[in-house]
């Protein structure tokens, strides 16, 4: 550590306190004597630090078993990393991936004695859990299409390797305030989900000496959880070659400055809004002098999740990418190893993940495009993005999570089939199910967000409770989407849902999108259709 604590001696959590007697990253020294007794022994305090090996004590937790995350910096994976990951699944993940919205991938039911083993063979594929979870810099995210896109200014993936490596394993920031989000893209249609990460890189393009370069404008502050905060623009443009220099600056004014009292409220969003985005903004050019301001945007729209999915023709000519909808994110090893086949068979030893939990198979060439879309892995998975199953997200969910307070993956699938039994539209609607107020499933940002939260039948006894949000984008900057009033339990979602889906069907014009038919319309408009929803149900089935 070349740093010193300069918070040591304020008022800061108990978290706090602990990282200060030893190092996140120190879990992974720590671990082969822990295994050497029951998991019971493990002290719960201890249980902060699992995180910085990607590691969260997964319930019950007594039992011992972990979620278990691997960080994947853009989402990209050779086969050989592939199959691993399938095998892992297999041999300990009761048969299941999950694909995250960070483009990694992560399981659960992993055994506590069986963490170094996994660590070792993660290593010799180039894969790693360190970071993925914990008070670190997390996954850095990529336009999933980079370098294959005919829609990005510039292939990123170079950049985002070069911000990976400035922090992984780096014990000069394995100890910031909270985590930090990356997004590196320079995809016209914001396929980065720019405006929720702590810092954003955004195609730009800036007239210097005469010429012009292409780069990046740059965003910070953003962030989801229960206080979400869209990301402000700075007056800032950096090249490629800056944009690590520039991480690294604006993570160690955090890690020196983020508030370390509350973890409620430690993200780099409140320090923005503490400091304001000028003041932060001149402490990066007090160590970056010679920083252009920023150039000429690039962003033409936002591609609300769907860039990646579907077949369609790369920026090399006469190659084509499959981008396949993964409902819910959960996909069994078996069908995981159908794609790795045809990855190899038709590919180039690789398979990437996108931001809505969904994977893709690049570079089938035109000749092998229909032998490709023939195969019976294709019967059960989608390539059209058509359906509202398609562009949905979903949590973890009180199956395995901590902090849920309703169930998710189990009973998102079934909602949504039905939904689409219902209904076609020609812009499908994104809808999020997410089990509690901490937005993992960036409920936030999608047209229909439906939330878990704590509720009581007429009679007063506990039950599962979802509550609705309309409006979401990141459209021009962004909107987040606004809380409607009322509760229903998880066998009412359909037809909570299709009520105001069927509202959307009946009076767009124009072949609005939801979100233009929500800017039309506004919250109140929701509110009442959502209310008379309620009002045609007995009380006895209203939801408090």
């Amino acid at each position: 550590m070349s740093y010193d604590a300069i918070w040591a001696d304020q008022r800061i959590n108990k978290n706090e306190k602990s990282k200060l007697k030893e190092d996140g990253l120190d879990v992974f020294k720590d671990l082969p004597e822990l295994i050497k007794h029951p998991f019971s022994e493990v002290d719960k305090s201890y249980y902060m630090y699992f995180k910085y090996a990607g590691l969260t004590v997964q319930k019950p937790q007594e039992q011992g078993n972990f979620m278990f995350r691997i960080k994947i910096p853009g989402g990209r994976i050779n086969l050989k990393q592939a199959d691993l990951i399938a095998w892992i699944a297999e041999t300990y993940g009761h048969g299941f991936v999950d694909l995250t919205t960070r483009q990694a991938v992560q399981y659960h039911w992993i055994p506590f004695v069986k963490l170094p083993e996994l660590f070792d063979q993660l290593n010799e594929v180039g894969l790693t859990t360190a970071g993925a979870e914990g008070d670190i810099t997390r996954n850095v995210v990529d336009n999933p299409l980079s370098g294959i896109d005919p829609n990005e200014l510039f292939d990123t993936r170079e950049t985002v390797l070069q911000v990976y490596e400035r922090f992984q394993g780096n014990r000069d920031y394995s100890n910031l305030p909270r985590k930090f989000k990356i997004s590196i893209n320079s995809n016209i249609y914001n396929a980065g989900n720019a405006e929720i990460n702590d810092l954003a890189l955004i195609p730009a393009t800036k007239a210097i000496d005469g010429q012009t370069v292409q780069g990046f404008n740059v965003k910070i502050g953003g962030g989801l959880g229960m206080v979400p905060y869209l990301g402000l623009s700075t007056n800032i443009f950096v090249t490629p070659d800056q944009v690590a220099d520039l991480a690294e600056v604006v993570v160690q004014l955090y890690r020196d400055n983020g508030p370390r009292r509350s973890r409620a409220k430690a993200r780099l969003k409140f320090l923005i809004q503490d400091w304001g985005i000028n003041k932060f903004e001149a402490a990066i050019r007090e160590q970056l002098p010679d920083l252009e301001t920023a150039g000429h945007s690039e962003v033409r729209g936002w591609s609300n999740g769907g860039s990646a999915l579907g077949i369609h023709e790369q920026a090399q000519k006469g190659y084509y990418y499959v981008g396949v909808s993964v409902p819910t994110g959960r996909i069994n090893a078996e069908d995981f190893k159908a794609f790795i086949d045809i990855a190899r068979q038709y590919g180039r030893d690789e398979i990437r993940f996108d931001h809505e939990q969904n994977l893709i198979i690049p570079w089938i060439s035109a000749a092998d495009l229909e032998t490709v879309k023939a195969n019976e892995i294709f019967t059960r998975f989608n390539t059209k993005p058509e359906t509202l199953l398609d562009l949905a997200t979903t949590c973890t969910g009180a199956e395995y999570c901590n902090l849920a307070n309703s169930h998710t993956k189990e009973i998102f699938e079934p909602i949504l089939n039905a939904l689409d039994a219902r209904f076609t539209f020609e812009k499908p609607v994104a809808i999020t199910l997410t089990g509690c107020g901490n937005n993992c499933a960036h409920r936030s940002i999608a047209d229909i967000g439906i939330e878990g939260v704590h509720a009581r039948t007429a009679d007063g006894d506990k039950v599962e409770g979802y509550q609705f949000s309309v409006g979401g984008s990141l459209l021009d900057g962004g909107h987040f989407n606004e809380n409607l009033k009322g509760k229903v339990v998880a066998d009412q979602i359909v037809d909570a849902t299709a009520s105001l889906l069927q509202d959307y069907q009946d009076n767009l014009q124009n072949g609005e999108s939801f979100y233009e038919y929500y800017q039309r319309q506004g919250t109140d408009h929701f509110q009442a259709v959502l209310t008379h929803y309620f009002d045609q149900l007995k009380p006895e089935e209203i939801a408090k």
